[in-house]
């Protein structure tokens, strides 16, 4: 062995040694700096950021892939209720026409009076469905965001 003797008489390995003392980060990213140059050190910056633009452009994907297709079974469910739905209206209506028909109004007046009531609830929607749709705006913050980046990219002067 050598001359180096611990208090507890064990190895500096042994188990009586707390270990290597942590690194300090900052401290080894500053002995990087000073050990390798400038050209290396943004080779390695510039490899590093197309990685990670790599690595979060696929992750963005396969978000993106798992989300569409939840939507889309979401979307054809919706198909299926508006499709249902829609048999639901119809034969209410053929049974408010009967109903109507049963009456002094006979069966072809009562055809009339619930295809008036359909007219009158198309129209309702369809102005309120032109409202809308009036009213939307695309996305004003995105097209202000966008507009920003350039400026975010040209490097400013600094007045001293």
């Amino acid at each position: 062995m050598s001359g180096f003797n611990s208090p507890a008489g064990h190895s500096p390995t042994g188990p009586a040694s707390p270990g290597p003392a942590p690194v300090d980060p900052a401290r080894q990213a500053e002995r990087k700096a000073e050990q390798e140059s400038l050209g290396s050190l943004m080779s390695q910056v510039s490899g590093d950021l197309s990685t990670l633009i790599r690595q979060e452009t696929a992750l963005a994907k396969a978000e993106l892939s798992e989300t569409a297709k939840k939507s889309g079974k979401g979307a054809g469910m919706f198909g299926g209720a508006g499709i249902a739905g829609h048999f639901v209206l119809l034969f209410l209506s053929i049974a408010l026409w009967a109903a109507l028909g049963a009456t002094a109004i006979g069966t072809a007046w009562s055809a009339v009076i619930v295809a008036a009531i359909w007219a009158i609830i198309a129209a309702v929607l369809a102005v309120l469905g032109k409202k809308n749709l009036e009213q939307a705006q695309g996305a004003p913050h995105t097209t202000e965001t966008l507009k920003e980046i350039p400026d975010a990219l040209t490097p400013t002067k600094e007045t001293r």
